[in-house]
């Protein structure tokens, strides 16, 4: 499982902004927009209605999205390890934790744009991205727009959705996928690691597919995908550590969360994919370890690594959770 921190600039500067609120008061709005979005279906008007509720939302949701999109982009750093993104566009990005997220992994960027329908939310993310330490952060621009498939389309190296599909209405993300990808070099979607979000994350992948896009991660083909909705869902996790306001405003006992997420990521250029995903905790026991794993010809639950593979089994044991494993 991957542990992604905040950086230590992004990390002061949300506090600084949290301390401008009485932690109660946003206690009892963390509260509210976490039963709104537990509710899953889509959005009539902004969620992010006030300066408090933009606070809030910065609060207990940019750590874990962050945590989420680096571990995403770690990956599709490692299956594409010649593309370095000068530019991204991130739709919806709320306060922009995916720019956070792209600047960390890839020093190449240069120009980062932030896509967003709430003007408060804009506000706060470019005031926290104000003394980022790295250049495509302080220097990303901060534009008030929507998922709008009527719109010019997104025109960067790096387009990335995260958490939004799920606020759209259903009969309008297939066009909204289909926008995303018109003019992007790699695309990412992210959504909430629950079984309506890999759903949501299946049939995106499926319009990708049929725009001709290639599969960078976390899938080891560009087939159809091996999981049926309802049955079972593809998902992953990341690890973040709370800080003390943080951790306060959630009511959370524990210095850490996990958060789940789903996820696909495509591209035109050429790649270098694992043959296998681990999409389950490996089962680690004495001389032995079970792998479940997704890879280029299905479905492989189970499969056992014993003490005679020699290296592959040490390498087992050091396996966890949404690694890429090979299977030669």
């Amino acid at each position: 499982m991957v542990v992604a921190a905040l950086p230590d600039d992004l990390r002061a500067a949300l506090d600084n902004e949290l301390g401008r609120f009485p932690e109660s008061r946003l206690a009892q709005a963390v509260e509210r927009l976490s039963k709104r979005y537990r509710q899953g279906d889509s959005a009539t008007s902004p969620i992010l209605a006030s300066e408090l509720d933009v606070a809030a939302y910065a609060g207990y949701r940019m750590p874990a999205t962050y945590a989420a999109l680096r571990a995403v982009l770690g990956e599709v750093a490692a299956a594409s390890p010649g593309f370095a993104p000068k530019t991204q566009v991130d739709i919806g990005g709320g306060t922009g934790a995916a720019v956070w997220a792209a600047a960390a992994v890839w020093p190449s960027l240069e120009k980062c744009a932030v896509v967003e329908q709430t003007a408060a939310a804009l506000a706060l993310g470019r005031k926290l991205a104000a003394d980022a330490d790295e250049p495509a952060v302080r220097g990303a621009a901060w534009r008030r727009g929507l998922a709008d498939a009527t719109t010019a389309a997104p025109e960067a190296d790096l387009v990335t959705l995260s958490y939004v599909l799920g606020e759209l209405p259903e009969r309008s993300r297939t066009q909204v996928v289909r926008w995303l990808a018109a003019k992007a070099g790699t695309v990412v979607l992210v959504e909430p690691g629950t079984p309506a979000g890999f759903a949501r994350i299946r049939s995106a992948r499926e319009v990708l597919g049929e725009m001709g896009r290639t599969v960078v991660a976390p899938c080891p083909h560009d087939g159809t995908c091996p999981i049926t909705p309802g049955e079972d869902w593809c998902h992953f996790s990341a690890r973040l550590p709370r800080s003390g306001v943080h951790r306060r405003i959630k009511a959370g006992t524990l210095g850490f969360e996990d958060e789940k997420f789903s996820y696909v990521a495509v591209t035109s250029a050429p790649v270098d994919r694992p043959s296998a995903r681990i999409v389950r905790h490996p089962r680690k026991h004495k001389g032995f370890v079970q792998l479940d794993l997704c890879t280029t010809d299905g479905m492989a639950p189970g499969t056992v690594v014993s003490k005679r593979h020699g290296v592959r089994y040490r390498a087992a044991r050091d396996a966890e959770w949404g690694d890429a494993w090979s299977t030669e």
